[in-house]
This record gives structure tokens, C-alpha cells and sequence, in this order.
């Protein structure tokens, strides 16, 4: 069952006649270039544009490659990104894709260090900052609620996330560790169901 899982996000889809990895760089460059926040803010850009616009993935395709990014060590946004492009495209998607949604970042990050000097202590800068602040919470939400319905969250599994945030918030748990116990007991929970 769980190899089954494994296999829906890692089996490259099959290539439709003329589609080449240009547009996936382009659309993974703008998901880079015009997201502030990071990874999960990223989220309901790269569903607009890979599930609704493109069609590349079905909204389903697309929450596995969510949930096994979350799980993999190393940057959410470009797990994403080289999933999506691997699952559509095969090795080279998952390489355009994430070249694609790195450099911007590359891009700015060299700019602010060579710049920051002259800016570290202006006014503007700083105001800025705490009008994009309010905007990124909102970005990171949209995605939480999105993947609740796609999750199909009732009231017999609810306190399932309920219990992960307090534990995160309130006890400072790792969310390596409440994403290892889930794992576990969604495992544990289907042998037992499936007896």
C-alpha cells in the first residue's frame, strides 16, 4: 500500500506530443520571482498554475507531491518544484523545474549582499517590511485550508492537525517528529482497519 503511495509521486506521467520543459522553467521562475514567504506561501501559486492553468498534475497528484515534500529533508519550495517537474517531465523536469524556482532567490540574495549596506538602516526599507509581513500569513493560510478540504477533514479526524499545531506551538516538538508519528500511526492505523 505504502509502495503503491510512493509510486503515484515518483512515476513520471506520460509526455503529451510537443510539450517541452521551457514553460515549466518560465512558470517555476515566476512562482520563485513574485512569492514572498517561502515555501508554503508558494503553495496556492504552484497549484494555480500546475493543476488549473497547465494541467500538469490533478489536484490529488498534486497533495502527494505536497505531503512527500514536506517529509524530505531540504528546501519545501524546491522538493516541489523538482517533484512536479520529475512527475510531469521526467529527470530533466525535476531539474528545470527547480533551477527554475531557485534562481530568483540566487538572484536577489546576490543583490542584497552586494547592496545591503546602503539600505540595512532606510525608513522606507523598513516599512516595507512590516506591510509584506501581514500579506505573507495570508499566503501561508490559503494553502492550510485548501489542503484541509483536499485532505477531507471531518469531525472524526480534526483533531488530528488540532493536536500537531499545539504540540508544535506549545511544547516546541519538531515537526520532523509529529510528521514521523503520523506516518506511523496513518501505517498502523490501515493494518489494523484493513484486518
Amino acid at each position: 500500500m505504502i509502495q503503491d503511495d510512493i509510486d503515484k509521486v515518483i512515476t513520471p506521467l506520460p509526455h503529451r506530443e510537443g510539450e517541452g520543459v521551457g514553460p515549466l522553467f518560465l512558470t517555476f521562475l515566476k512562482v520563485g520571482a513574485f512569492t514572498l514567504g517561502g515555501g508554503y506561501a508558494m503553495v496556492p501559486i504552484m497549484e494555480r498554475e500546475v493543476v488549473d492553468k497547465h494541467g500538469w498534475l490533478s489536484r490529488e497528484d498534486f497533495m502527494n507531491i505536497l505531503a512527500v515534500s514536506q517529509a524530505m529533508p531540504g528546501l519545501f519550495a524546491m522538493n516541489m518544484a523538482s517533484h512536479i517537474g520529475h512527475k510531469r517531465f521526467g529527470v530533466w523536469g525535476g531539474i528545470v523545474g527547480t533551477m527554475g524556482v531557485a534562481l530568483p532567490s540566487i538572484v536577489t540574495i546576490l543583490l542584497i549582499a552586494i547592496f545591503f549596506q546602503q539600505f540595512k538602516d532606510n525608513i522606507y526599507v523598513e516599512k516595507a517590511f512590516r506591510g509584506i509581513r501581514p500579506a505573507v500569513v495570508a499566503l501561508i493560510a490559503a494553502p492550510v485550508f485548501r489542503m484541509a478540504k483536499t485532505a477531507k477533514l471531518n469531525l472524526r479526524n480534526v483533531w488530528i492537525p488540532v493536536v500537531a499545531c499545539l504540540l508544535i506551538w506549545a511544547l516546541g516538538i519538531s515537526p520532523i517528529w509529529i510528521i514521523l508519528a503520523a506516518g506511523v500511526g496513518g501505517y498502523l492505523y490501515g493494518k489494523i482497519t484493513k484486518s
